[in-house]
């Protein structure tokens, strides 16, 4: 099995209060909220923020609990906007579990608006952000050779750290950061964790069932981090050559040594633009490295992807062959999970490299 690890650096843990919302919105926060749909026997409820760190929470908590996600399959994290209905969900959350790492600007205001005292419990915790404008630098996200390890290193950090309910008091600024770091499989068993560890500390939660949960889906992201390893060691590393929509995917540019040839959009934002020099510096670089696909993404429109795939003379990859990067997919297509959204995209990038994969294993099937 081949195994790849990663250096952390200590992030804050907590939130704390940004501007205020409306004043509508606060009134509405402090009303009644509509009875909870999911769990049975009146277990905790517990909002997650976006489509990646839902998925993770709902896979350690099951049927214990109700997992309400704010943004829904396809929707931007950047620009997000919760609606009234959604802070009276928080307002009365008994946890919040969010991606961290700076992709929810809004959320400091959700948190004030709507009054939320619960366990908030940040998936980035411990996990070195690249810089906005790093891709795959060894150094800036270099591995460690023992998960488990850098997940006690981390755990014990926590324990001094004792401040996922009380993020009244502190501040919450990850700085200029890259915050998609579920792109990497490895750095999403460490959000897994992460999740785990501050369940845990939730009122009302079946821990011994979450910790098996844990067990369980942790051995699954190994498996899938073993498999897109095994299938892109099969392309010599001067033939890695990636174009995607925006700047998602450094953290799985730098996990399997990919070389990054450019983004549509150049920005970790998928509400920038580019400019006319922007795609054409693009297309002459498309054209100059040999690359022979633009990836658009399933929650970005394809326009300009297909412009510049058209433009350089290559494939473009979008509709159904767009890749999953900001938000997973909806129900019934292959991203609808995390785990469906990665086989997914490394099937595609694989098969643009001229590689059929290998048969998924047991622990990925069915």
């Amino acid at each position: 099995m081949t195994t790849r690890t990663s250096a952390f650096r200590r992030l804050p843990a907590t939130l704390a209060g940004g501007a205020m919302l409306a004043v509508s919105a606060l009134a509405l926060a402090g009303c009644t909220a509509p009875a909870a749909s999911g769990a049975s026997g009146g277990g905790p409820e517990i909002v997650a923020t976006t489509t990646q760190v839902g998925d993770f929470t709902r896979e350690l908590v099951g049927d214990s609990a109700e997992v309400t996600q704010l943004l829904s399959p396809g929707q931007s994290a950047h620009s997000f906007d919760p609606s009234a209905a959604q802070l009276l969900a928080l307002s009365q959350a008994d946890a919040l579990v969010v991606n961290g790492g700076g992709l929810e600007s809004w959320l400091d205001d959700a948190v004030q608006a709507s009054g939320f005292d619960g366990v908030l419990i940040d998936a980035s915790t411990g996990i070195e952000l690249h810089g906005t404008d790093d891709h795959g630098d060894a150094d800036a996200h270099d591995h460690d050779d023992d998960h488990d390890d850098a997940h006690d290193e981390s755990a014990a950090t926590d324990a001094a750290d004792d401040d996922h309910a009380e993020h009244d008091d502190a501040d919450h600024d990850h700085g200029a950061g890259n915050p998609h770091i579920w792109t990497d499989p490895e750095l999403a068993e460490h959000m897994v964790e992460n999740i785990a560890d501050g369940l845990a500390d939730v009122p009302g939660v079946d821990a011994a069932a979450i910790a098996q949960n844990e067990t369980d889906y942790l051995a699954k992201l190994d498996a899938l981090d073993d498999w897109i390893t095994e299938n892109v060691e099969t392309v010599p590393a001067a033939d890695r050559l990636l174009v995607t929509n925006h700047d998602a995917f450094t953290y799985f540019i730098d996990a399997y040594d990919v070389t990054f040839v450019g983004s549509v959009i150049p920005s970790f934002d998928d509400n920038a633009e580019p400019s006319a020099a922007e795609i054409d510096a693009l297309v002459d670089r498309i054209r100059a490295t040999g690359a022979t696909a633009v990836f658009s993404e399933a929650s970005i429109s394809p326009k300009a992807a297909e412009t510049i795939a058209a433009e350089a003379g290559v494939t473009v990859f979008s509709g159904p062959d767009a890749l999953y990067g900001d938000s997973l997919g909806v129900e019934g297509s292959e991203g609808a999970t995390y785990l469906g959204s990665q086989l997914h995209n490394a099937r595609l990038i694989l098969e643009s490299w001229g590689v059929t994969p290998t048969a998924l294993p047991e622990a990925l099937q069915g």
